[in-house]
């Protein structure tokens, strides 16, 4: 981000809510480039204020970017529709901070951002600042400018619709850390017995190649289809890679553990994790879209809030 060499109070008061904007704005977008974009254009927007009419900086900060990610989701609404194969959001690396905050690190983990993508952009927007900011409702509606009963009514229908489709529930961090490990090992070996053990009978992978990457344009179902398509990464090439030529990392993706694959030049891919409440994997986020590996490939970690 450009700004000033000398910080000065009004750089100051925009640093002090940086973490708090990217995180409200990566939530609604599902876009870490989005969302740096959208900070960005918030800073010139704070920039070029009258700010001694800005009462409370959390708050203007808070609407410049809720208004503008609103904006740049609607715009971008047409381009994930026409989307080839799944569209799953573009994961993030962060740390093992991030989960130990549980509320945090589900409100940031590609199960919930998946589901997040099928609301509107006014309830998205809404439902990140009251669920996960626990911004009150005559904030929201300042912060999205419609009325409070507005608010109120899309904040009903936006929790409502989540519920239905992501249940409350998470493996403790201990358990989703060990499971990933064992999986990780299992893939490594082949080891399709263990990957069984492992895998909720049901279990979907969802993979995102954007059609830039080849990858199965429909989500794979059931726990011995899942099981052997990972048991042969480690014997047949990926992405025209082959195992050999292959490095793998265990690291943390959207506060949980994840896996980073990368060939000799660079990032293959990322796989993360949904947990039932047996704590077997119930779901498996493969992103391959190059388009949005570049943070990872970059090594940036972002502190959420």
């Amino acid at each position: 981000m450009t700004q000033p060499q000398q910080a000065g109070p009004d750089q100051l008061a925009f640093q002090q809510y940086r973490t708090l904007l990217f995180s409200v704005t990566y939530r609604i977008l599902g876009s870490a480039a989005d969302a740096e974009d959208v900070v960005q254009d918030a800073w010139l927007k704070w920039s070029a204020a009258d700010r001694t009419q800005v009462a409370d900086p959390k708050a203007y900060l808070t609407r410049i970017v809720s208004n503008l990610a609103m904006e740049r989701l609607r715009s971008t609404r047409h381009q994930r529709e026409t989307y080839i194969g799944p569209w799953l959001p573009e994961p993030v690396l962060t740390g093992p901070d991030t989960a130990d905050g549980v509320a945090t690190a589900d409100s940031v983990s590609m199960a919930l951002l998946v589901v997040l993508e099928t609301l509107s952009p006014l309830e998205r927007a809404i439902f990140v600042l009251k669920e996960v900011f626990a911004f009150s409702y005559a904030e929201i509606a300042e912060a999205v400018e419609r009325s409070e009963t507005a608010v109120r009514q899309g904040a009903h229908r936006a929790r409502e619709h989540v519920r239905a489709r992501r249940p409350r529930f998470t493996a403790d961090r201990a358990r989703r850390r060990d499971v990933t490990e064992r999986f990780f090992a299992a893939t490594a070996g082949g080891d399709i017995n263990t990957l069984m053990e492992l895998l909720s009978p049901d279990v979907t992978l969802w993979t995102d190649g954007g059609g830039k990457v080849r990858q199965a344009l429909k989500p794979v179902v059931g726990a011995e289809t899942v099981a052997s398509w990972f048991a042969a990464l480690g014997t047949s090439t990926y992405q025209g890679i082959a195992p050999e030529q292959m490095q793998t990392e265990l690291t943390w993706i959207n506060g949980g553990p994840g896996v980073v694959f990368r060939g000799p030049d660079h990032v293959l891919a990322t796989l993360t994790f949904d947990f039932d409440p047996e704590g077997r994997i119930s779901a498996i986020h493969n992103v391959a879209n190059p388009d949005k590996l570049h943070a990872v490939a970059e090594g940036t970690r972002y502190e959420l809030s």
